[in-house]
């Protein structure tokens, strides 16, 4: 299967969707932070001096989601039309865990803007905390599953 961005020259091209059937896309995406026993336990007590570190990361994803045409060069605006951002304290691995749900009814997927909202809230959570833990690790960001869309159904085994 030929790469989509790419047009008979080799040149990187937006790909028209034009045509497209509008479906029901939906995208789930997760990734961890992971960082020092305590900075987690600042995180979960409400002790960080910054305030409310998965408020703000939640906030951060939400709007990461909305904004991913503006930072990836080829994704299509989407008007989304949910993205939730749960983040769940992992106390055995010392990491916040991110999983992003995005919808849209339209004629592209969002599979881009589940991972963007993953990023940004896990980014945002590295932000704030940094100043107590440069050493936190953002892993295992991935799509976990699609639907919609001509090629339908996916998700991760």
């Amino acid at each position: 299967m030929p790469l989509t961005h790419f047009n008979a020259a080799g040149e990187a091209h937006m790909v028209d969707v034009g045509d497209k059937a509008i479906t029901h896309r939906t995208a789930v995406a997760e990734g961890c932070i992971l960082m020092r026993a305590a900075t987690l336990e600042r995180i979960v007590t409400g002790a960080h001096a910054k305030g409310d570190v998965l408020g703000v990361a939640r906030i951060a994803g939400i709007m990461g989601a909305k904004r991913t045409a503006d930072l990836i060069p080829l994704c299509h605006p989407l008007a989304l039309s949910r993205v939730v951002v749960d983040l769940q304290p992992l106390p055995e691995r010392n990491a916040v865990r991110c999983q992003a749900t995005v919808e849209t009814h339209g004629r592209t997927g969002v599979e881009m803007e589940a991972l963007t909202a993953v990023q940004v809230a896990l980014l945002a959570i590295y932000d704030m905390c940094k100043a107590v833990d440069r050493s936190m690790t953002l892993t295992d960001i991935r799509l976990l599953e699609k639907t919609g869309g001509r090629s339908g159904a996916w998700r991760r085994s």
